[in-house]
């Protein structure tokens, strides 16, 4: 089946959701949208939940990473409550991997938002944010979780 793809406007810039008809595939800073299909309308309508303060858990579909490392990485973000947070070294630990694959993983979670990498945090900083606006929007995501405490 071709990718389903649909646009919505969020408080963190314009989101473009891309489904495969059973899952959502990617997340990606964009206009770029069409009709869309169940699973992009499933997901455009819980991220507008989660912004308006409605929604703390998402219950769409995603299609998780082909490597067994991704995969892992995924579902110990997905374990991350909303409103908290952990650090790259809590998930290294967890998954017997380095700090630093723990980064490079965030950077390449290709749904960010409804897969959490925003709640990963460096030891003494925020680290980084592979999303449109970088570190603005991982602190934006934060603030709206409630998690901003830690950002003061």
């Amino acid at each position: 089946m071709p990718a389903a793809r649909q646009s919505i406007s969020t408080p963190v810039g314009h989101l473009s959701l891309v489904s495969d008809g059973n899952a959502v595939v990617e997340l990606a800073w964009s206009t770029q949208g069409g009709p869309g299909d169940r699973v992009t309308h499933q997901a455009a309508c819980e991220i507008a939940e989660y912004f308006a303060g409605d929604r703390q858990v998402f219950d769409v579909a995603v299609a998780l990473p082909q490597s067994d490392f991704m995969q892992r990485f995924c579902l110990a973000l997905l374990e991350i409550e909303f409103g908290q947070t952990c650090t790259y070294g809590d998930l290294a630990k967890i998954l017997g991997a380095p700090a630093q694959a723990i980064g490079q993983a965030c950077g390449a979670n290709k749904i960010p938002i409804l897969i959490p990498c925003h709640r990963v945090l460096a030891a003494n900083s925020l680290g980084g944010y592979s999303g449109a606006g970088g570190i603005e929007t991982k602190v934006t995501l934060l603030r709206h979780e409630g998690a901003a405490g830690l950002l003061i």
